[in-house]
């Protein structure tokens, strides 16, 4: 029935032949010459299919009209090479220049703050009413505004993203354990309304200020704009200032500090509790520009981290957090001897001081101990006297007072200061006395040293920004008191401040500048990321975004990963200027693919800060600027075309200044600038002229798709949605051609979609990808859809994917199809834009299978012999996969959008081995991973209930008591101090609860498809069966046509995944890597000691005012439970 017009079709069994072919295996040489002729059936099948496609979407997209239009204007652009190195040296300055305001904005707030305590008297009597930040606007039941809580008129202010805020006054914030009665607290808070007019001064000079404050070393905040603050659901506002990183590195310089703590027996249950906390607290007052150590002693001395054995280490985020993990494990017993760890202690300080290690300034011994009965005065006669480079600082745990004179006199003799520890309460004010002895020498100097930090995270932009866009750093300066009689004293009074987001240094640096993949980024002395694309400081966690644990350490060798000999960020922290080139594999859309780059580096520093700036742009089309030119009166008719917008994160004009031009689009504004009716608006003139070239060139676009969309044909069956195209300057056009209520992806080109749109971070997707592909041939892209099945053990939110339709679930139902269009002049080749289509998948599988059909097929399922085959075969599957291996097309609907590997493991397997794909090796050194728990062996509890009964009863008590020890009876009819109370119960004593999620540093694979090797075919032995398949190139795409025998089962291979595996490092390596001390620039300035410093002002005994009775029944109580 086939006849033998079938014999020149590419042969196959029939379907009965296949349920047989187990039973009657073939002869391999047979099968082989079977297969050479199913390579031809499936080439024409290829050719078909690429040239109809290839047809509709350059006809739909006008991608020929486009390249046409931009050809024509050729004799008229200009293309000119980006001179990085003067182009980075030009972005520094220009950021130095808007950095200077912010200093300058700061010191305004210092001498006004100086001056007004130099005047002021305190008055231990004064009443004052003041703006308190939580009851401002608040309301009694009788309708009246509660004390401290006047009417304060709040305001939605765009500058402030859109907060409530109140810019003609500044408000005060106090933690929850400072009274706001105070009389500290009413003379500092009554002398700081000296700084409101300079608030508004300062932002009336400067509109592009955000937030200016005034943190008190007694514990307020003063903050403009007023804005009403809120407790938590405990009604504890844990905010305290003097916590802050700004605060802490503007009061004291750069620190060695060694803690040392006593867990000796007599320092079981609460003191160890009291002294753990203590420990805490002192590494949260640390930064990076500190280095620190933890010893314990009992009848030894012991590391914390023995790893950390002999040295410092540098304070940042992840080793302050392992040391809290360890210092939470110690347990008391033995007896305390406390000269060798004193010993130990000076003889790491001393070692370091004479490297030139650490932070070479002040150095300090922290000894938290209940008591010091040895003769250890010959430590410190041997190691410290008579320079005493080194200061002690003490801390006496407990209400003992019979061995307070021994451990103040430690303190007293050696530069530091002695305080009493009672309570969980008492630990964070005598933990910060420290930073007021350190901070004496340069304020009895009058050093205003200007400090910026790291970066930190603005939660406000969390759902408005990019990632890497969310940072801010803060520039702050000291404020002292001036007044002659307490000059000795070294008086801080506190720390004044101001907000710089990074999204503002980034406007400096112009995205069109820096061509489609460039970028600029920002580091730090310490070699920390503080802005950079790749920078991912959030993740998801259930449905919730969260800053990362360590997101403001990510190291710009975590980040350039490439650059393996650290010959960029040694540079870059030396604060040099110069140039280097580097190889980079770049990961996009999400890390599942990747482009191949040769990326140019220029950096310089930035002066008066610590940082430096880095400018990439990648060779070839990366380093071309196109200059074209037109007259104002023809590009400004282009330009309001409807179908017509502008990347709203580009800055062509500023509107981010005068209120008036807030509400502004950028097109808006553009427009205004052009037409003369907003004469004050300031715009870049050369972005703007290029906007007006592309609009004249891209103009009939326009015209194009709505031809199109009036006349559409049979051939598209509504499966092209719309058409859409962009420039390298913003420029973006798009035409529907369906109604909008049928589009696949309605997140497409809108701020939901961030990936598709120009940000100030990155060029669309479908840009980039289409810059790296010939100009005509197309790429096509399918939005990700989230593997089902278990969850890896390792979670990299890198990888997590997104779907299509705006409703959760489903396969994706569009792909993005676009090519680059390019422009010769001189020899040069530069990119002018990109255009492309979104089309429905189910047109793209349509038109699949009708190009396996034949004309002239007949319908032999009954005869056995010979028969044409197609696609719709049940005994073959057909893909249409892209050149990363995700699979566009597939009979079954599930498949599409996983990777091939996933689902076909043998032939993935056997086109890697042929070449045909290659597996790239990526690292992530931002992932974050689950970790195991790891819990207490619960044998005892299991064979013994009663065991556990009273291990309940014993936490109850003991909770119980320890926070009866939390509170200052004496002070207790303060309402403020009940609210204290329970916040350090909760914060103390609450259950702590694992992250679920936990930093860690990852590898995965990503698959790239070699385009030299156009086609092949194979046999792969499955055991029982062999499977044939057949891959062919589509013509002018990305894509592959892959055929494979559907009835094989050839499971005996492994399928290839893209999970990625979490690097382990085994205890040597991780050792080794935790003890590297990498490049760091030290700051400037060190002020340890002053001649004139009052060194006998170390403090004294807290007071002791609970009760004899309570105090002993419940020390009494607490050491037989924990016994």
């Amino acid at each position: 029935m086939c006849g033998s017009s079938c014999k020149s079709l590419r042969l196959r069994a029939s379907c009965r032949q296949w349920e047989r072919k187990a039973a009657m295996p073939e002869d391999r040489l047979v099968r082989e010459m079977r297969n050479k002729m199913a390579a031809g059936r499936v080439k024409s099948w290829a050719d078909a299919f690429g040239a109809d496609l290839y047809y509709i979407v350059s006809k739909y997209s006008g991608s020929l009209l486009l390249q046409k239009k931009y050809k024509d204007v050729e004799p008229t652009l200009k293309i000119e090479e980006v001179d990085g190195l003067e182009l980075v040296k030009k972005f520094s300055e220009e950021m130095e220049s808007m950095l200077r305001r912010k200093v300058e904005a700061v010191e305004r707030l210092v001498e006004a703050a100086e001056d007004a305590d130099l005047y002021h008297e305190f008055n231990s009597s004064l009443q004052f009413d003041y703006y308190n930040a939580v009851l401002i606007n608040e309301k009694d039941e009788k309708d009246n505004y509660m004390e401290l809580g006047a009417e304060f008129i709040l305001e939605p202010n765009e500058h402030f993203n859109n907060l409530l805020v109140n810019t003609t006054f500044s408000d005060i914030q106090l933690p929850t354990n400072v009274y706001n009665k105070d009389p500290d607290i009413l003379n500092g808070v009554y002398m700081s309304e000296a700084l409101n007019p300079i608030f508004v001064d300062n932002f009336d000079r400067d509109p592009t200020l955000t937030w200016q404050y005034f943190g008190s070393s007694s514990g307020f905040f003063r903050l403009y704009p007023g804005i009403k603050w809120t407790p938590d659901e405990n009604g504890v506002l844990s905010f305290d200032c003097r916590n802050r990183g700004w605060y802490i590195q503007a009061a004291t310089s750069p620190k060695d500090i060694i803690i040392v703590v006593d867990i000796s027996g007599s320092m079981k249950g609460l003191r160890l509790t009291i002294a753990k906390h203590t420990i805490i607290t002192i590494l949260d007052t640390l930064g990076e520009n500190d280095f620190v150590n933890v010893i314990a002693y009992n009848d030894y001395v012991h590391y914390v981290e023995p790893c950390f054995k002999g040295i410092l280490v540098q304070a940042d985020r992840d080793n302050r957090e392992h040391f809290k993990q360890l210092v939470d494990e110690l347990q008391a017993k033995g007896v305390g001897t406390v000269n060798k760890a004193l010993t130990e202690s000076f003889r790491i300080l001393g070692e370091f001081r004479n490297a030139g290690q650490g932070g070479l300034c002040n150095q300090a011994i922290m000894l938290i101990t209940d008591g010091a009965m040895e003769d250890y005065e010959y430590v410190f006669k041997k190691y410290n006297w008579p320079d005493r480079k080194v200061r002690v600082f003490t801390y006496l745990i407990g209400r003992e007072v019979s061995f307070a004179r021994n451990v103040k006199w430690i303190a007293c003799n050696n530069k530091g200061y002695y305080t009493q520890i009672s309570t969980l309460a008492d630990v964070q004010e005598n933990v910060m006395e420290y930073l007021h002895v350190l901070s004496r020498p340069m304020v009895i100097n009058h050093d205003h040293d200007i400090i910026w930090t790291e970066a930190y995270m603005d939660s406000a932009l969390f759902a408005s920004q990019a990632q890497s866009l969310l940072l801010m750093t803060t520039v702050a300066m000291p404020v002292f008191s001036k007044k002659n009689e307490t000059r000795s004293h070294g008086i801080l009074l506190g720390v004044v401040g101001s907000d710089v987001p990074l999204r503002e240094l980034l406007k400096l640096a112009p995205r069109y500048k820096l061509g489609v993949h460039g970028y600029a980024f920002l580091n730090t002395n310490n070699g920390y990321i503080l802005s950079h694309p790749d920078l991912r400081p959030l993740y998801k966690e259930g449905k919730k975004l969260k800053p990362k644990p360590n997101y403001n350490s990510v190291d710009l060798s975590e980040v350039e990963w490439e650059d393996l000999d650290e010959i960029l960020r040694t540079a870059m922290i030396n604060g040099e200027t110069g140039y280097l080139s580097m190889d980079v594999k770049v990961p996009v859309d999400k890390g599942k693919r990747v482009l191949f780059l040769t990326n140019d580096y220029f950096f310089t520093d930035i002066s008066d800060t610590p940082f430096s700036l880095g400018v990439v742009l990648s060779r070839g089309h990366g380093e071309y600027i196109l200059l074209g030119n037109t007259s104002v009166e023809e590009g400004l008719h282009d330009l309001l075309q409807p179908d017509l917008t502008l990347a709203n994160e580009w800055i062509y004009c500023i509107t981010d200044i005068d209120p008036d031009h807030r509400k502004l689009s950028q097109l808006e504004a553009v427009i205004r600038f052009l037409t003369g009716e907003e004469p004050d608006l300031e715009c870049d003139e050369e972005l703007v002229q290029e906007v007006l070239f592309d609009a004249v060139v891209t103009a009939p676009m326009e015209a194009y798709w709505t031809s199109l969309a009036l006349n559409l044909s049979d051939e598209t069956e509504g499966g092209v949605e719309m058409a859409f195209m962009g420039t390298r300057a913003g420029l973006m056009r798009s035409a529907l051609y369906i109604g909008s209520e049928k589009l696949s992806n309605s997140k497409f080109l809108t701020s939901g979609d961030k990936e598709s749109m120009f940000t100030m971070d990155h060029f669309p997707l479908w840009y980039r990808r289409a810059a790296e592909h010939p100009s005509g041939s197309f790429i096509y892209s399918i939005p990700f859809e989230e593997s089902s099945g278990a969850k890896p053990k390792h979670v990299r939110e890198q990888m997590t994917t997104r779907r299509t339709k705006d409703s959760e679930g489903g396969p994706p139902e569009a792909v993005t199809v676009s090519t680059s269009v390019a422009v010769v002049v001189g020899g040069k080749t530069g990119i002018a834009a990109a255009v492309g289509v979104q089309i429905k998948l189910e047109f793209l599988q349509r038109k699949l299978w009708m190009a396996s059909q034949q004309p002239n097929d007949t319908d032999c399922s009954g005869v056995d012999g010979l028969c044409p085959m197609s696609c719709q075969d049940d005994n073959l599957n057909c893909f249409l996969i892209d050149n990363n291996g995700f699979i566009l097309v597939s009979k079954v609907s599930k498949q599409i959008g996983k990777f091939f590997g996933e689902v076909d493991g043998s032939v993935m397997t056997q086109l890697l081995n042929m070449g045909m794909f290659r597996q790239v090796k990526m690292f992530d050194y931002q992932a974050m991973c689950k970790m195991p728990h790891h819990h207490h062996s619960g044998a005892r509890p299991l064979l013994s209930p009663i065991y556990a009964f009273l291990a309940t009863v014993k936490w109850l008590i003991t909770d119980f008591l320890i926070f009866l020890l939390e509170f200052n009876i004496s002070s207790f009819w303060h309402s403020d101090n009940l609210a204290d109370a329970k916040s350090v119960f909760h914060h103390a004593h609450k259950h702590k609860k694992h992250d679920a999620l936990q930093p860690c540093d990852t590898e995965y694979p990503v698959f790239v498809y070699e385009p030299a090797i156009k086609e092949t075919n194979g046999i792969i032995e499955c055991g029982d069966c062999q499977k044939m398949f057949v891959a062919q190139q589509i013509t002018n795409s990305n894509l592959l046509l892959l055929v494979t025998d559907a009835i094989c089962d050839c499971s005996v291979f492994a399928p290839v995944l893209l999970q990625p595996k979490e690097v382990k490092y085994n205890a040597s390596v991780k050792c080794d890597r935790m003890r590297s001390q990498k490049l760091r620039r030290r700051p400037d300035t060190c002020h340890a000691f002053h001649p004139e410093e009052n060194a006998q002002d170390c403090g004294g005994a807290a007071e002791i005012s609970a009760s004899l009775t309570l105090l002993l029944l419940s020390l009494g109580t607490t050491t037989l439970l924990l016994r």
